[in-house]
């Protein structure tokens, strides 16, 4: 889960108040495919309509920086909540996994989950007026929408297969698409799940056990007033967080600060100065139930699908939500995990990994002090995490 929900609140106080002054880094600024050709890629933009009319945007890099042909290897990579593709190519061309990946010879798709700045948008419905948008959690994201990116990544490459990369929900996405559409199994090279999200009982994060303890009254609160749209990219945000969190103000600090009561506490992994281009792509928006049903996996200790209360039974023909059957994954799956991860917990991972079975693969992050950010923004997250990724994806 992106974790930066509370410092997001504290910008947009901050932001009424105070004189917004731009961050120097103009890539806060850019898109996605103005950042990968700034650094001398190749860029395309990919529109893929799901089967319930989402319109949805894929960045392609189809081959690194010194290369003239694409890649035959496509892999798609896949970001966290209010999070996008600017994940992985904002940390530049030495950090950054969109980059790297193409510079090993891959043929690199950051996909964009609809509600995300990138994907807000519907052949019929318009998310400023048309609540009927915003009604998805992450169970759609994983059953409809990278099906329908995998398709498109395959009927373009004319690709047998590809490989999967996701950070955060990016993971928990992956288990609701391999478990409700089981034969996309067999469109799975292999799997990389970076801190893996789908038990969530343990994870230690007290801003999120709070969203736990009050998520029934969220929840009826966000029905009755009518909040659909959960911190939709912002530009009075934006330029609030990159005037607090840039090099030189004591206010970046408070930034570092609030990541870490969200992540773990990492400050040896943090480089500071990133954090303004961050903030320029942070939050990219979601719709409220994706945020309401994590706050129900962590009360509920289960990994299943939304609980919509009185209406289970007209939804599912029960009184309780259908869990998610892990067994059903049968594409070869490897979990990265960290001990300072308090957002996916040790103990939840490897309940996870044992109920996948025979396709899950577990690896221990070998830094101590490695948090759930880390995975994106860590200074030697290319050392510790990347490089492993990519030595496991040469077997397969």
């Amino acid at each position: 889960m992106q974790p930066v929900l509370i410092l997001f609140i504290s910008l947009f106080l901050y932001s009424s108040a105070s004189p917004i002054v731009p961050a120097d880094d103009e890539d806060g600024h850019l898109t996605v495919p103005e950042i990968i050709t700034k650094y001398g890629y190749p860029a395309e933009v990919h529109n893929v309509v799901t089967s319930d009319g989402y319109i949805l945007t894929l960045h392609r890099i189809p081959h690194g920086k010194n290369m003239d042909t694409v890649s035959t290897k496509p892999v798609l990579v896949q970001h966290g909540l209010l999070s996008s593709s600017a994940d992985w190519v904002i940390t530049g061309v030495e950090h950054g996994l969109g980059f790297i990946l193409a510079d090993e010879g891959y043929d690199v798709w950051l996909g964009n989950g609809r509600g995300n700045y990138n994907s807000r948008n519907h052949t019929t419905l318009d998310p400023n007026t048309d609540a009927e948008f915003w009604h998805f959690s992450w169970h759609e994201i994983g059953a409809i929408d990278i099906p329908a990116m995998i398709d498109h990544i395959l009927e373009t490459t004319g690709q047998p297969n590809l490989y999967y990369v996701g950070h955060s929900q990016g993971t928990t996405v992956f288990y609701v698409m391999a478990t409700t559409r089981p034969e996309y199994n067999d469109k799975i090279k292999a799997h990389f799940s970076l801190a893996p999200i789908a038990y969530m009982k343990h994870m230690t994060s007290p801003l999120m056990q709070i969203l736990a303890y009050f998520v029934g009254p969220i929840d009826a609160l966000f029905e009755m007033i009518g909040w659909n749209e959960f911190l939709p990219n912002n530009e009075l945000i934006t330029l609030a967080g990159e005037t607090l969190c840039k090099d030189e103000e004591v206010t970046q600090e408070l930034c570092s600060n609030v990541l870490f009561v969200m992540c773990g506490y990492s400050p040896s992994e943090l480089n500071e100065t990133i954090l303004p281009v961050l903030m320029g792509h942070l939050p990219a928006g979601a719709s409220t139930r994706q945020v309401v049903h994590y706050g129900q996996e962590i009360v509920s200790g289960y990994f299943r699908q939304y609980d919509f209360g009185d209406d289970n039974m007209d939804v599912y023909g029960s009184s309780e939500p259908p869990s998610y059957d892990l067994s059903l994954i049968t594409a070869p799956s490897y979990l990265f995990y960290s001990h300072n991860d308090w957002m996916a917990a040790e103990v939840d991972v490897v309940r996870l990994c044992e109920e996948m079975g025979d396709s899950c693969n577990k690896f221990l992050v070998s830094e101590d002090s490695f948090n759930h950010l880390d995975y994106l923004i860590g200074m030697r997250a290319p050392e510790l995490v990347y490089a492993k990724v990519i030595s496991l994806m040469a077997r397969h």
